[in-house]
C-alpha cells in the first residue's frame, strides 16, 4: 500500500474534511466498542489494519478546551477515510482502540 504524504494544514475541521475528500479519503470511520468500523462500507477493522497518515488538531473558538482531532486513515484494503474525535467529555469515539492506530511510515 502507498501512503499519500500530506502536508496542507487548515485552519478549520470543515475545510480539512471536505479537503480530504477531495484526496480520495471519503470514507468516515467510528471507533466502537471492539472494532472501526467504516461508515458507508460497513467494514469493520482492527487497529492494526489502519495506519494514521496524518492528524489535524483544531481548538474550540470560544474554549481552547474544546478541541477536536481529525485522523486521515488508510486501511490495508485500500479503503481511506477520515475519523473525527472530540476531546471534550461528551464523545462516544473509542478512544483506547483509536490510540492503538499505527502511523504511517
Amino acid at each position: 500500500m502507498s501512503i499519500q504524504k500530506i502536508d496542507e494544514e487548515f485552519d478549520t475541521l470543515s475545510t480539512a474534511v471536505n479537503a480530504m475528500n477531495k484526496r480520495g479519503y471519503t470514507e468516515g470511520f467510528e471507533a466502537i466498542d471492539t472494532c472501526i468500523v467504516a461508515s458507508y462500507s460497513k467494514t469493520e477493522y482492527q487497529p492494526n489494519d489502519l495506519k494514521i497518515v496524518k492528524t489535524f488538531r483544531f481548538e474550540g473558538m470560544t474554549d481552547p478546551q474544546d478541541q477536536t482531532a481529525l485522523f486521515v486513515l488508510e486501511a490495508h484494503d485500500g479503503t481511506k477515510g477520515t475519523l473525527v474525535m472530540s476531546y471534550s467529555s461528551q464523545h462516544d469515539q473509542n478512544v483506547e482502540l483509536i490510540k492503538q492506530i499505527p502511523e504511517a511510515s
